[in-house]
């Protein structure tokens, strides 16, 4: 999910409740592919691996980690009363 705030592009990922942004849509991707490769390196290293995703509601099929399965997505405004 890409993200516009202000003058920054916010790039997210609910499945790794991970996120980065960046001045451009490019960078702010490239940025991402960048945390999620050094997030993965480390639960790794860590031997967490199993731990962390299972936290995350990934499920273990054989030796395959599976993500959750994203059904919607949709925008709403909220009115708030301050």
């Amino acid at each position: 999910m890409v993200l516009k705030e202000d003058e920054r592009f916010v790039v997210y990922s609910p499945v790794l409740d991970l996120s980065t942004s960046g001045q451009t849509f490019e960078e702010a991707q490239k940025r991402f592919v960048e945390a999620a490769t050094l997030f993965f390196e480390e639960i790794t290293n860590k031997n967490t691996t199993d731990e962390v995703l299972t936290e995350l509601g990934w499920h273990k099929i054989k030796n395959d980690w599976q993500p959750p399965v994203v059904i919607a997505q949709e925008s709403r405004e909220v009115a708030v009363a301050l």
